[in-house]
């Protein structure tokens, strides 16, 4: 049986500007997005560093750790819930398990935002609607400016060639069914806060040109 309870937004005495203030810095959510093997979590990676030996608060969220945890599959939760529950919280790959894989994390980079950190995040993310859909809940949250969407535009045949996980040879072998890229579509930001060109140019010089927006857009302190 199921309680009607009524959810009450409870406002906190901290907030978010005097988090920001004590932390030196703005918040907010860098989206990185880009087809499997195309360097976005390499580049995340590159700039959180940068950003901590800048002395700013951030936190790296990858698709992959989140996948062993928050956003764990069934078979990970049967190891400590029972099956139903694994069942019905689980999450795999198809096009429904994807939109609530980005929906928690886009709840989740929302609570850092709120908290004045910079949180990088880096998905593959390949619908644009589940993209917009997190920059709504956060600019609603928030304010206009607090998503950055980061396009790394490498092409496909340079992932393909790359391919760190071996998952391209097994999508072309027909062993991975709806793969981005492959069988399944990703839909490129149309207007990202950031396009790099992935098949260009390092991780370091890709990272500083995130940086430089950064700055631009009012994120990091002025030098």
């Amino acid at each position: 049986m199921t309680e009607n309870v009524e959810i009450t937004w409870h406002d906190h005495h901290v907030s978010r500007s005097d988090r920001e203030k004590l932390n030196g810095h703005a918040g907010g959510v860098v989206w990185f997005t880009g087809l499997s093997g195309s360097g976005k979590s390499t580049v995340a990676n590159a700039v959180d560093g940068k950003l901590h030996q800048m002395g700013i608060h951030t936190f790296l969220l990858d698709g992959d750790n989140v996948r062993h945890g928050l956003n764990a599959s069934g078979k990970i939760l049967e190891e400590n819930y029972s099956p139903e529950f694994a069942q019905r919280f689980g999450l795999g790959f198809g096009a429904q398990d994807r939109a609530e894989n980005i929906r928690r994390i886009g709840a989740v980079a929302d609570l850092f935002c709120q908290a004045g950190v910079l949180v990088l995040t880096a998905f593959v993310s390949p619908y644009q609607s589940d993209r917009d859909a997190v920059r709504r809940i956060v600019e609603s949250s928030g304010s206009a400016g607090d998503f950055i969407e980061v396009f790394v535009d490498t092409p496909l045949a340079v992932c393909e060639q790359r391919d760190p996980k071996g998952l391209y040879k097994k999508a072309r072998a027909g062993e991975i069914k709806g793969f981005t890229g492959i069988d399944d579509p990703y839909e490129a930001p149309a207007q990202p806060e950031v396009h790099l060109a992935g098949g260009d140019f390092t991780p370091d010089k890709l990272a500083d040109q995130v940086i430089a927006q950064l700055q631009k857009l009012g994120k990091l302190p002025q030098e």
